[in-house]
Order: C-alpha cells, then sequence, then structure tokens
C-alpha cells in the first residue's frame, strides 16, 4: 500500500506540514516559558510540563506521519466502528471509578500514568462519520426527515454526553465543526433557522441550570465586580496582554506566570504570549492559523471526491473554530468556555490527536489537485 503511494502519488502539502511544525515547536518554546514557575513549586523539576509536552507531540508527530502514509479512503471503511468506540469512551467516562475529575469535570480516563480525553476522539470520530455520511447521502441532506435531522440528532446526542462531564468548550468546536460540514453539504437554511431557536433556548437552559455558567457570563460582562472570583482569570489574561505592548517584555520575561494566571501554559498560553512576545508576536501566530486555514480550505476544495472535501473540511474548521475560541477568551470577547489552543497548549490526548488530525489531512493533499 505504502509503495502505491509513493510511485503513484504527489508530495504533501509542504506549507501546511511547515505551518504545524513551526508552531508546534513555538509551542514547547512557550509551555516551557509559561510552566517553569509552577513546575518548580508543585513539581519541584522546572522541566515538568516541557518534558512531557516533548513526549506528547514526538509521539503525536510519528502519529501524524503514520496517518499521512495511510489513504484518507480507508477511513471511510471504519468511520462507524470509530463513531461506535467514541460513544462507548464517552458513557465510560461518565462511570465511578472509570472517568477521573479534574478542574470540576469528569473528562479523563486514566490509562497507566497518563490519561485520555474521550470526548477529543469523539470529536474527530465524528467528523470522519459525518463526512462519509454527507458523501453518500448529499442528495438527502435537503430533506429534513431522510438528510438533516438524522445528522442533526447524532451530533446532539455526542453534544449531550460531552455535556454530561461538563465541557462546554470541547462541545462548542464539536457542534460548530458539525453544523459548519452540514451546511457547506447543502442543508437548508430554514432548517437551521429552526435548530437556532431550539439551541437558543436550549443554551439558556444550560446557563440557568448550572450556576457556576451564570457566574461566568456575569464575569465576562463585568469581571472587576469579582476580582478575587469568577473574574479573576479574565483580569489577570488581560492584565498579562495590556503590558506585552507592540514587542513584548522579551521572551521569558513574564509577570503573570508567578501565580497570577492560574495554569498559564493550557487555556491561557496565549495571553502569556502576547505578554512575552507582544502585539507583533500574537499576530504571527494568528497568521500562521490564517495560512493553516488557507491550505486546509485549498485541500478541500481540490480534493478528488465528497468524502475527502468534507473530511479536509471537517478538520481544518475544528482545528479553526478552537482557535477562534480560545483567543477570543483570552482576550476578552465571549465567557471563560476551557479550551486549548492546538499546538501550542500543553495537552496529551489533545495535542497527539491534533497532529493524527493533520496527518490525515496531509494524506488528502496527496490526491488533491494542488
Amino acid at each position: 500500500m505504502f509503495q502505491r503511494l509513493v510511485k503513484d502519488q504527489k508530495k504533501p502539502d509542504y506549507i501546511l506540514l511547515a505551518v504545524v511544525f513551526i508552531l508546534l515547536i513555538a509551542g514547547i518554546i512557550m509551555v516551557y516559558s509559561a510552566s517553569y514557575v509552577w513546575s518548580e513549586y508543585k513539581f519541584a523539576d522546572s522541566l515538568y510540563y516541557v518534558k512531557r509536552q516533548l513526549l506528547f507531540a514526538g509521539a503525536g508527530v510519528i502519529a501524524m506521519f503514520f496517518f499521512m502514509l495511510i489513504p484518507y479512503n480507508t477511513w471511510k471503511k471504519y468511520a462507524k466502528v470509530m463513531l461506535i468506540g467514541c460513544f462507548i469512551l464517552l458513557f465510560l467516562v461518565l462511570v465511578p471509578g472509570i472517568g477521573m475529575v479534574r478542574g470540576g469535570a469528569q473528562s479523563w480516563i486514566g490509562v497507566g500514568a497518563f490519561s485520555i480525553q474521550p470526548s477529543e476522539f469523539m470529536k474527530l470520530g465524528l467528523i470522519f462519520f459525518l463526512a462519509a455520511y454527507l458523501a453518500t447521502g448529499q442528495k438527502y441532506i435537503t430533506s429534513f426527515k431522510k438528510g438533516f435531522f438524522p445528522s442533526i440528532i447524532l451530533v446532539f446526542t455526542a453534544f449531550g454526553l460531552i455535556m454530561l462531564q461538563p465541557d462546554l468548550g470541547t462541545g462548542m468546536v464539536l457542534v460548530l465543526t458539525c453544523m459548519l460540514m452540514i451546511f457547506v453539504a447543502g442543508a437548508r437554511l430554514s432548517h437551521f433557522l429552526g435548530l437556532a431557536a431550539i439551541g437558543l433556548a436550549g443554551f439558556v437552559f444550560l446557563i440557568i441550570s448550572a450556576p457556576y455558567r451564570i457566574s461566568r457570563i456575569t464575569a465576562y460582562l463585568n469581571p472587576w465586580e469579582d476580582p478575587l472570583g469568577d473574574g479573576f482569570q479574565i483580569i489577570q489574561s488581560l492584565y498579562s496582554i495590556g503590558p506585552g505592548g507592540l514587542m513584548g517584555v522579551g521572551l521569558g520575561e513574564s509577570l503573570q506566570k508567578y501565580f497570577y494566571l492560574p495554569e498559564p501554559q493550557t487555556d491561557f498560553i496565549f495571553a502569556i504570549l502576547g505578554e512575552e512576545l507582544g502585539f507583533i508576536g500574537g499576530t504571527i501566530v494568528i497568521g500562521l492559523f490564517l495560512l493553516l486555514l488557507w491550505r486546509g480550505v485549498k485541500i478541500s476544495l481540490d480534493a478528488p471526491d465528497l468524502f475527502g472535501r468534507f473530511l479536509a473540511l471537517g478538520i481544518v474548521s475544528m482545528l479553526i473554530i478552537q482557535v477562534m475560541i480560545n483567543i477570543s477568551v483570552v482576550i476578552g470577547l465571549i465567557p471563560v468556555t476551557g479550551i486549548t489552543l492546538p499546538f501550542l497548549s500543553y495537552g496529551g490526548s489533545s495535542l497527539t490527536l491534533t497532529l493524527c488530525s493533520v496527518g490525515v489531512l496531509l494524506n488528502i493533499s496527496y490526491y488533491s489537485k494542488i
């Protein structure tokens, strides 16, 4: 299979590959810079987080090249099996004694010294399945009963299980990604308007049903009303970005990572980047993500079949939506959701699976007319 691929297919998209490696290297540098104070305090090892990040990145890069060599149409055959496996993991993480609680969310399953986050697997598994479903049944997507409704039920079943953990950030990325795929497939706008009305009511219910979500909304509207409580994270994030100015205070010179900004190596790593590298550094990172978006969309448009087009669209949409949500939280545009920045934030299964998804995207680029 691999020999035929090398012989018959073109080279992968090297621009996309270069962007991913630049972001990955920047992420390793920023994880060290943002975490060495916390690492020394918690584990008496200033390299604790960066060593684990290097391990995850190394495993992810190997997996990325492995996935890059597997013809993407192979995944179409196993999309249903993968989706069932992802649902099983989502059920297992809710079982007491199996699921691990971190930060108030039961979202992890321990595997030896490491842990996996089933919701991350579900994002990718649902993209695979939905791409196969839309590719074979696109003609039915304009029908509410035959196309739109079954796909929506599937998406919101996965969303409901993720919300039981709860993990609103990952759930938002999953829903928005799948909605975009369904819309591009040709679903009627009237169906989306009806869904939007139901979704708005459901969103209000989710906020009202959990007091901490109401606190996040009020903290978003006026974080200085409770500066030591619910508004603490966003205030410290803004205090971090503000002094960065145009050029930043210098790599490694952040003050907010000294126990002001909680867990700066994860959700709020862009705030530390903005403080240390300034507006220019932040703009370069955003520019790299825009370059990734351009290459991903081009790969999708030039893919030789519908499955490849929908799969590439789903992968690049998932990454960019997550970037938009994370950066919007850090600069105070939306309430805190608890979601990482792809390639840059410290993370295990999230980083590894992100690189796996890039491997699939690179394989599609073998066949794309780019």
